[in-house]
């Protein structure tokens, strides 16, 4: 056999002491790529350790975009060895991240209509309300549910409207009864939900997040419907609609020319303090002319009203901000072009009816 050896030119390769057979891939460029356990394997076969990978430069840093929660992150995203990139939204041809065209045609389109409506046929206001109450509702649970956390839907769905109808014939106790009767039917309803034989898994978590939904939507929303049973209701509805767009506008501008210093960067990298104070002006100035002139009232109520809206319209936009970054979502519907859905464009003014009710009451 050695002669064989010998007249072929082929040399045997030296045994390792330890008696393993030397991995095929020592001296070749093509051994392939291991994970965490086959590095393991490999120190054990006495392969050559894996070339570590080049660095990376560091991204350069993101300019604040303005106020606004359609603008995706501009957070550059960089693959883990083994995972492929997720792939990220198509920049648009706005600095805002938004289609700018599609967005301000919907406002327009449904300012314009709720101006009407309030003006001319303010009952109507409470129908078309109600229908976006249950379609925000809808959305919410359909994105909850995707997520594995089981709202009861139907009883989440029925319940939230009867609370918010129920302010029209009955007042604040018609609200108040509405939502603890949805509250309990959708504790009762999740926790037979997979029959009398089997116990529900995460009860406690899925039950406290339907009623969150309950009071964020709804119950927030009753408030319009509240502040439209005054003599002046339709006014006051539309004074508050007015003061949150100012309060958009505002920030918009003011991020767009001047948004240096993020706010909330873990929440909502896209908000500014500039924009901040550009929304805290235009409401301001909103609120003194239509308390003024709309509501014949006091100029001071306008300021408190305008600090007020200001501050949870903001606080609005960063819940609902923090709870999409939960969710891993952009945006909680599609229904509107170029601002989401529904609930992407009531998350300032929920919050913002029930201050309005609360000072309107309260000062005038």
């Amino acid at each position: 056999m050695a002669e064989k050896a010998a007249a072929t030119g082929a040399a045997k390769e030296p045994k390792p002491a330890n008696g393993t057979p030397e991995s095929p891939y020592r001296h070749s460029g093509d051994a392939p790529t291991a994970g965490p356990l086959g590095e393991e394997r490999a120190a054990d076969l006495g392969a050559a350790p894996a070339l570590e990978p080049p660095a990376l430069a560091p991204a350069e840093s993101s300019p604040v975009v303005p106020d606004g929660d359609s603008a995706p992150s501009t957070e550059s995203v960089v693959a883990e060895p083994g995972h492929a990139a997720e792939p990220q939204p198509a920049p648009s041809g706005s600095r805002a991240g938004r289609n700018l065209p599609a967005a301000l045609a919907v406002g327009f389109g449904l300012g314009l209509s709720l101006i009407a409506i309030l003006l001319f046929v303010p009952k109507v206001f409470i129908a078309v309300a109600g229908t976006a109450v249950g379609v925000a509702t809808w959305e919410v649970a359909k994105r909850l549910r995707e997520a594995d956390v089981l709202v009861p839907r139907i009883p989440l769905i029925v319940g939230g409207q009867a609370v918010f109808w129920l302010g029209w014939p009955y007042g604040a106790s018609g609200v108040a009864g509405a939502f603890a009767g949805t509250a309990l039917v959708c504790m009762v309803w999740r926790l037979f939900d997979h029959g009398l034989r089997t116990a529900p898994r995460n009860f406690l978590r899925d039950t406290a997040i339907t009623v969150f939904t309950l009071a964020w939507i709804p119950l927030l929303a009753s408030f319009a419907t509240l502040l439209l049973l005054e003599p002046d209701g339709n006014l006051r509805v539309l004074t508050f609609m007015i003061l949150v767009v100012c309060s958009d506008v505002g920030g918009y501008v003011a991020g767009v020319l001047f948004g240096k210093h993020p706010m909330v960067p873990s929440i909502s990298p896209k908000k500014s303090w500039e924009g901040f104070c550009g929304s805290l002006l235009f409401c301001v100035i909103g609120g003194l002319l239509t308390v003024t002139l709309l509501l014949q009232a006091n100029s001071m109520v306008g300021v408190v009203l305008g600090v007020g809206l200001v501050v949870v319209a903001t606080v609005g936009d960063l819940i609902e901000s923090q709870i999409k970054r939960e969710l891993g979502i952009k945006d909680m519907g599609t229904l509107l072009p170029g601002h989401g859905g529904i609930m992407d464009r009531l998350d300032s003014m929920l919050p913002s009816a029930f201050v309005s009710w609360l000072v309107l009451s309260t000062l005038i």
